[in-house]
């Protein structure tokens, strides 16, 4: 990665963005600012340093992260690679504290399971003894991450993309997605706007289809008037789920939705397509039915006509620009909002170790809400942001403005909302309005 891509991301050129396309899956990622090697067994990426190493300019930090590189999640793994190679880029051009120490970040696989995420974090913090650790994809990973390793071992979590919102209830986890809650009752919204008085629901039995499939089923009865005909779980990793569609067929239901992930969906649109349930009735779905794989290995036609709420950016915002043309530059592809949510996951944790006194858990935790509040002054890279703090600055005297827009964490570690409409088209998906929670 050369220095004008890394200037880019200071913020200091700006370049055009193509908004509305999807960064393509089969691209292979780069490396970028650190050493890395494949380690065996579950694990992903791991580094070489696991503490801070003294030794000016020589020093280093590392934290962890815990990423879906293999199973149900691992498109959106994918995603998060890319956003977490260019913001460790943009952090290691400037430099860490005086001295310049570099950030390296050691990675384990949680295989987009419950356990698999308990096992690498447990790795990660036991021992390899990381104070902070981004992840991650799922909601009910993140949560049990939280529930089994960080919080008692008084680490910082910081979950790149869950948006369940059960993580609201945990204070101490925070997040750079917001919540699903007003993404659910805008979802609500869109299906009551198109017609539909009855519905049929299936989400994904894990906390991120319980929480979504609640708040949309309570909005579009309570307060909108309309009948979920059919609400039911489907569990994750299963190679037909026929069953499902003729359940939902056999009610009056005009509306499908669709709360699950991409592998699951696209097994559902195959059998939907193959029983001609996508002419006869409108499907419907969030952030996880879009995925590059999903068009890759469904038909044509066979999903012509879906919306949806998606997590989006601000794409006028002239630090999403720089990252966009960073990402298309380095990898072929422009990015979704998922990768920009792994940039500022990064960006946030390198912002609260150069606001700490030291490189410890309940010293970052002082600190990391503090560095995207709004009190603070506006900044909008990692550069821009360490030179207040160098310049005598306290953590609560900036408010990082993230290439996915405002963190704003609150005091529930949550962020604000921001999302968008789709649609599908021509079997390939179209962005409209914009929403703002």
């Amino acid at each position: 990665m050369d220095r004008r891509t890394l200037l880019k991301l200071s913020g200091l050129s700006l370049v055009g963005a193509t908004a509305g396309c999807l960064e393509g899956e089969e691209e292979e990622g780069t490396t970028a600012a650190t050493t890395t090697a494949e380690s065996g067994g579950g694990g992903g990426e791991e580094t070489t340093t696991a503490t801070e190493e003294s030794g000016g300019s020589g020093s280093s930090y590392t934290i962890g992260m815990v990423d879906s590189l293999t199973g149900s999640l691992a498109p959106y793994g994918e995603r998060n690679t890319r956003g977490r190679e260019l913001g460790l880029a943009a952090v290691n051009e400037v430099g860490i504290g005086s001295e310049g120490a570099s950030l390296n970040i050691s990675v384990e696989d949680d295989e987009s399971t419950n356990q698999g995420g308990v096992n690498g974090a447990q790795k990660l913090v036991n021992q390899d003894g990381v104070p902070l650790l981004i992840g991650s994809v799922g909601s009910g990973v993140s949560i049990a991450i939280h529930d089994s390793v960080t919080n008692d071992a008084g680490v910082v979590q910081i979950s790149q993309n869950s948006t369940s919102p059960e993580l609201t209830t945990r204070p101490e986890l925070l997040r750079m997605s917001p919540s699903g809650a007003a993404k659910g009752q805008a979802l609500a919204g869109l299906v009551s706007d198109d017609g539909h008085d009855t519905v049929a629901v299936t989400w994904i039995n894990n906390d991120y289809g319980t929480g979504l499939s609640d708040v949309f089923a309570e909005t579009f009865e309570s307060e909108l008037g309309g009948t979920v005909a059919y609400n039911e779980p489907h569990d994750q990793g299963q190679s037909s789920y026929s069953g499902i569609l003729t359940e939902m067929a056999s009610t009056d239901a005009s509306a499908w939705i669709f709360l699950t992930y991409a592998n699951e969906y696209t097994v559902m649109v195959n059998e939907g397509f193959d029983q001609g349930y996508n002419t006869s009735v409108d499907y419907y779905g969030a952030e996880s039915t879009v995925a590059d794989s999903i068009i890759e290995n469904t038909p044509a036609g066979s999903m012509d006509g879906m919306k949806g709420i998606t997590e989006s950016a601000p794409q006028d915002q002239e630090n999403y620009q720089n990252f966009v043309a960073a990402f298309e530059e380095n990898y072929d592809a422009t990015p979704t909002v998922w990768s920009a949510y792994a940039y500022d996951a990064v960006t946030v944790a390198a912002l609260a170790i150069e606001a700490a006194d030291e490189f410890t858990g309940e010293a970052l935790s002082s600190v990391v809400r503090d560095v995207t509040r709004p009190e603070g002054e506006e900044v909008f890279n990692f550069e821009e942001a360490a030179a207040v703090l160098r310049d005598g600055g306290s953590p609560s005297d900036i408010n990082y403005q993230g290439v996915s827009g405002p963190v704003d964490l609150d005091e529930n570690g949550d962020p604000p909302g921001y999302y968008q409409i789709y649609n599908v088209e021509d079997h390939e998906y179209v962005f409209g309005d914009y929403i703002t929670s």
